[in-house]
C-alpha cells in the first residue's frame, strides 16, 4: 500500500460520511408514520370485508368496534411507544454522528431532493429535518444580468450539471452573465413553491450589490411552472424585480400537464372501485403535492385565481419553450404519446386544443430537441445554442 494514500474507509464510516445528525431521527419519524398508515390500511382492509360480509363496521367508519377495536388501538399505542423511544434514542447519538462527519455530499443530497418531490410537502407538515428549505447558490461575481435556474422534480440546484454541461455556467461565459441556482421543496404545491420564488426574487434583487439591468428565469420541468407561478405572484404582490425580466425559458415543462402523474391518478381511481381495495388507495394518495400538480399543469393556488384556470403568459417578457421528443421527427405519435419519455411534446409547446388554455407562441419561441429524453435537455449542446442564440444582445 502506498504510504502516501490514507486508509480505506470501513463501510460504516462511508455511510457515515453521508449521514448528518438529524437524518436517523428524520428517517426514525418516517417509519413510524409509514406504520402508522399501514395500520390503518390494515383496519380499513379489515372494516371493508366485514361490512361486504353485513357484519357490524363499529361506531366510526374505517375502524373497527368490540375487541377488534380494542387490539388495533393497542397496537396504535405500542406503535406510538416505539416511536417515542427511538427518537430519544436518536438525540442521544446525535453529537456522535456529527463528529463522525455527516457531509453534505453529492449522494446525500440527491436522496434528499428525491425524497421531497415524492413526499415533500408531508415532510414540512411534519417538521420533519429532510425537508428541503428554499436556498440560493449563485456562481461568480454579480453582473448586470443574473440567470436563475430552477430545477425540476426530485432535483436540487447542483443537478443542472450533465454530461460534463451546465447550461448556467455555459450561458454565463457567453453572455457575460451570474448565474443563480435555486433549491426548493418540489413536494409542495406550485403556487406554494411559486410565491416563495417570487418572495426570494424580490430579497435578491434588492441585495444585488451593482446595479442589474436584465434577469432572466429559465426552469427545466417542473422548474418552468415554478417560474411562471412567481411571475404570477411577483406581479400580484407589486413586486420590483418584475421590472428587470427580460426572458423566461421553460425546458420540457408539462404546461398541460403529464401522463407519469395522470396514470398514478388512474390507479387511484381503480383502487376507489372496489370496497376490498379502496382503503389501498391511500398508498396512491401519497404522491406529493407537488407532483399532483404536474397532473394538469397547474400552477396557480387558491389565493391567485381557480387551481386549473390558464394562466396567461406575462406581457413584456420574452417567453421561450424548449421540449424534447424521443423520435427522429415530429409526427402523430410523437405529438401525442411519444414526447421525451415524461412530457409530451405538444405539452411542453403549450399547444392546447383549446385556443384559450395554449400559450399562443410562434415558432420563433418555441424549439424542439429530436431524439433528446426529459433530462437529456440538460447536457444538449443544441439545446445550448438555442438558449445563446434567444438571449444574446439581438438574438432571435
Amino acid at each position: 500500500m502506498n504510504p502516501a494514500q490514507p486508509p480505506p474507509r470501513s463501510p460504516a464510516a462511508r455511510a457515515r460520511r453521508h449521514l448528518r445528525a438529524g437524518d436517523l431521527r428524520a428517517a426514525a419519524q418516517l417509519v413510524t408514520a409509514a406504520t402508522g398508515g399501514v395500520i390503518g390500511i390494515t383496519e380499513g382492509v379489515h372494516q371493508a370485508v366485514r361490512g361486504r360480509l353485513g357484519l357490524s363496521r363499529g361506531a366510526e367508519a374505517g375502524r373497527a368496534g368490540g375487541l377488534t377495536g380494542q387490539i388495533y388501538r393497542a397496537i396504535r399505542g405500542i406503535h406510538a411507544g416505539v416511536g417515542l423511544g427511538v427518537d430519544v434514542l436518536l438525540q442521544a447519538l446525535g453529537p456522535w454522528l456529527e463528529a463522525s462527519g455527516g457531509d453534505n455530499t453529492p449522494e446525500r443530497a440527491a436522496v434528499v431532493a428525491a425524497l421531497n418531490g415524492v413526499m415533500g410537502d408531508r415532510l414540512q407538515a411534519m417538521g420533519n429535518p429532510l425537508a428541503q428549505a428554499m436556498s440560493w447558490r449563485v456562481a461568480g461575481a454579480p453582473t448586470g444580468h443574473a440567470l436563475v435556474l430552477v430545477h425540476g422534480l426530485c432535483m436540487h440546484g447542483d443537478q443542472w450539471l450533465r454530461e460534463g454541461h451546465d447550461h448556467g455556467v455555459w450561458l454565463a461565459r457567453r453572455l457575460g452573465a451570474t448565474p443563480a441556482y435555486l433549491t426548493y421543496n418540489t413536494g409542495l404545491p406550485v403556487a406554494t413553491n411559486g410565491r416563495a420564488l417570487a418572495e426570494r426574487l424580490e430579497r435578491l434583487v434588492a441585495s444585488w450589490p451593482v446595479p442589474l439591468q436584465r434577469l432572466t428565469l429559465i426552469g427545466h420541468s417542473m422548474g418552468g411552472l415554478v417560474i411562471r407561478s412567481a411571475v404570477h405572484a411577483g406581479e400580484s404582490a407589486g413586486h420590483a424585480w418584475r421590472a428587470p425580466l427580460r426572458d423566461l425559458i421553460c425546458l420540457g415543462a408539462p404546461h398541460h400537464g403529464a401522463p407519469l402523474e395522470r396514470a398514478g391518478h388512474g390507479v387511484d381511481l381503480l383502487l376507489d372501485a372496489s370496497p376490498f381495495t379502496a382503503p389501498l388507495a391511500r398508498l396512491g394518495r401519497l404522491r406529493s403535492a407537488g407532483i399532483t400538480d404536474l397532473r394538469r399543469g397547474r400552477v396557480r393556488g387558491d389565493d391567485n385565481g381557480p387551481p386549473d384556470a390558464p394562466l396567461p403568459l406575462p406581457a413584456g417578457v420574452a417567453c421561450r419553450v424548449v421540449a424534447a421528443c424521443l423520435a427522429p421527427r415530429r409526427g402523430l405519435l410523437a405529438d401525442r404519446l411519444v414526447g421525451d419519455g415524461l412530457v409530451p411534446l405538444r405539452s411542453a409547446l403549450g399547444d392546447h386544443d383549446d385556443p384559450a388554455r395554449a400559450l399562443g407562441l410562434g415558432p420563433d419561441s418555441r424549439f424542439v430537441a429530436h431524439r433528446t429524453g426529459h433530462l437529456d435537455l440538460l447536457g444538449s449542446p443544441s439545446v445550448a445554442e438555442r438558449l445563446r442564440c434567444w438571449l444574446e444582445p439581438g438574438g432571435s
